[in-house]
Order: C-alpha cells, then sequence, then structure tokens
C-alpha cells in the first residue's frame, strides 16, 4: 500500500481504538483496553487486506483513503470548498456527543476505497466476459467481501466468549452497510440490490444482538 493509505488504515485504527476504549481509558482497565486494541486492528486491518486481497482476485487495486465528503446537494454551488475528513470528524464529533451525554455514541465510518483494474486485466479477460473496467457489480464484491469478513470477526468473538470484538465488529460493520455517500453500503447496493438486502438483514441481526447483550 501507498504510504498515504498506510497513513489512513492506521489513523482509522488509532480512532477506533480511542473511542471504542474511551471509556476503559478513562478507568484504567489494561484488560479491556488491551482487547479493544488488538479488536480494532483485527477488524480495520483485516477488511482492508480481505478487500485487496478479493479485488487483486479480480484483476484489480483497491485504494483505501479516510472518508471525505464534498457534495451536500444535487445543485451545482451546493458543496463545501474542499473536500472534508468526515470519517475524522464525525466519528470524533459523536464520541464527544456521548461523552457529553455519558452514553457512547460509537460511529465507525472511517474509510472509504476505489478500485481500479490491473493493466493485465484485459489479456486476462475476454470472450462474453471482455472488459477492462470495473463494473459495480465487482465494486459490490469487493465492498461485501469486507462486510463479510468483519461479520465473521463478530461470530468468532461471540463463540470465543470475547465480547468486545464481537460487539465492536457488529457496530462497524452495521455503519459500513449504510448506503451513504462512498460507503461499503453504497457500491454494495448500486452493485446488487439483492447482495445488499442480505447483508443488510445479516448486519443488523448482529447489531441488534450486539447492543442486546
Amino acid at each position: 500500500m501507498a504510504e498515504r493509505e498506510w497513513t489512513g488504515v492506521f489513523i482509522a485504527i488509532l480512532l477506533m481504538f480511542l473511542i471504542a476504549g474511551l471509556p476503559a481509558l478513562s478507568k484504567f482497565d489494561p484488560l479491556v483496553v488491551t482487547q479493544v486494541f488488538v479488536s480494532s486492528v483485527l477488524i480495520i486491518g483485516g477488511s482492508v487486506l480481505l478487500r485487496k486481497a478479493f479485488a487483486y482476485s479480480l484483476d484489480a487495486s483497491a485504494k483505501h483513503e479516510i472518508w471525505h465528503f464534498y457534495r451536500y446537494g444535487i445543485r451545482p454551488g451546493w458543496h463545501f470548498p474542499k473536500a472534508l475528513p468526515f470519517g475524522i470528524i464525525l466519528p470524533a464529533f459523536f464520541a464527544f456527543l456521548g461523552l457529553l451525554a455519558q452514553f457512547p455514541i460509537m460511529l465507525f465510518t472511517f474509510l472509504t476505497y476505489e478500485t481500479r483494474a490491473l493493466k493485465h486485466r484485459a489479456a486476462k479477460r475476454f470472450g462474453f466476459y471482455s472488459y477492462t473496467e470495473m463494473t459495480d457489480w465487482h465494486n459490490a464484491l469487493i465492498g461485501a467481501s469486507a462486510i463479510v469478513v468483519v461479520l465473521v470477526f463478530s461470530l468468532i468473538g461471540y463463540l470465543a466468549n470475547f465480547e468486545v470484538l464481537a460487539k465492536l465488529a457488529a457496530y462497524y460493520a452495521f455503519w459500513n452497510m449504510l448506503p451513504f455517500s462512498n460507503l461499503d453500503g453504497t457500491h454494495i447496493l448500486f452493485g446488487n440490490r439483492v447482495l445488499y438486502a442480505v447483508l443488510a438483514i445479516t448486519t443488523l441481526v448482529f447489531t441488534v444482538y450486539a447492543m442486546w447483550i
């Protein structure tokens, strides 16, 4: 990964660790702090690596960056002067509100991704499936791969009695399934609505259960 991409992933891990681990940090609970850190690395790192690996299997690359938001309306002038790093601003803002309300609000919308076809893609794809550009379906599969691996981490957390991992993974999947801006949910929804519906329902079940326990 490029240096800028590594920086974005590191920032995402750090933000998730600080937001989710804030109560434990304030209480000086080293066990929970360690669990939150391990969970953050597994969730962010695992989703990024699997997304890149799945993209490579499709002869493409997946580049990650902090979620930036530029246009807020359909008219030409409805946009910010420059793209704002909402992947940092919104999670930090809601974490601050949760701190004031003494109720944790964990918004895990840190990263977005962009796929590009590799140069040798055209040479390997031919016949009826001849194409060089990435399709919406391929983008959906790449985004879905990250959601699936995060849900698998959540399931492992439940089975292994690793409650912190189980909950954080479910929350991360939930927020990134929102079909908003350039988050994973948008890629999946525009690629295949059936796939989106299946993953959305599954993620919702995991999230409700995480909140219940």
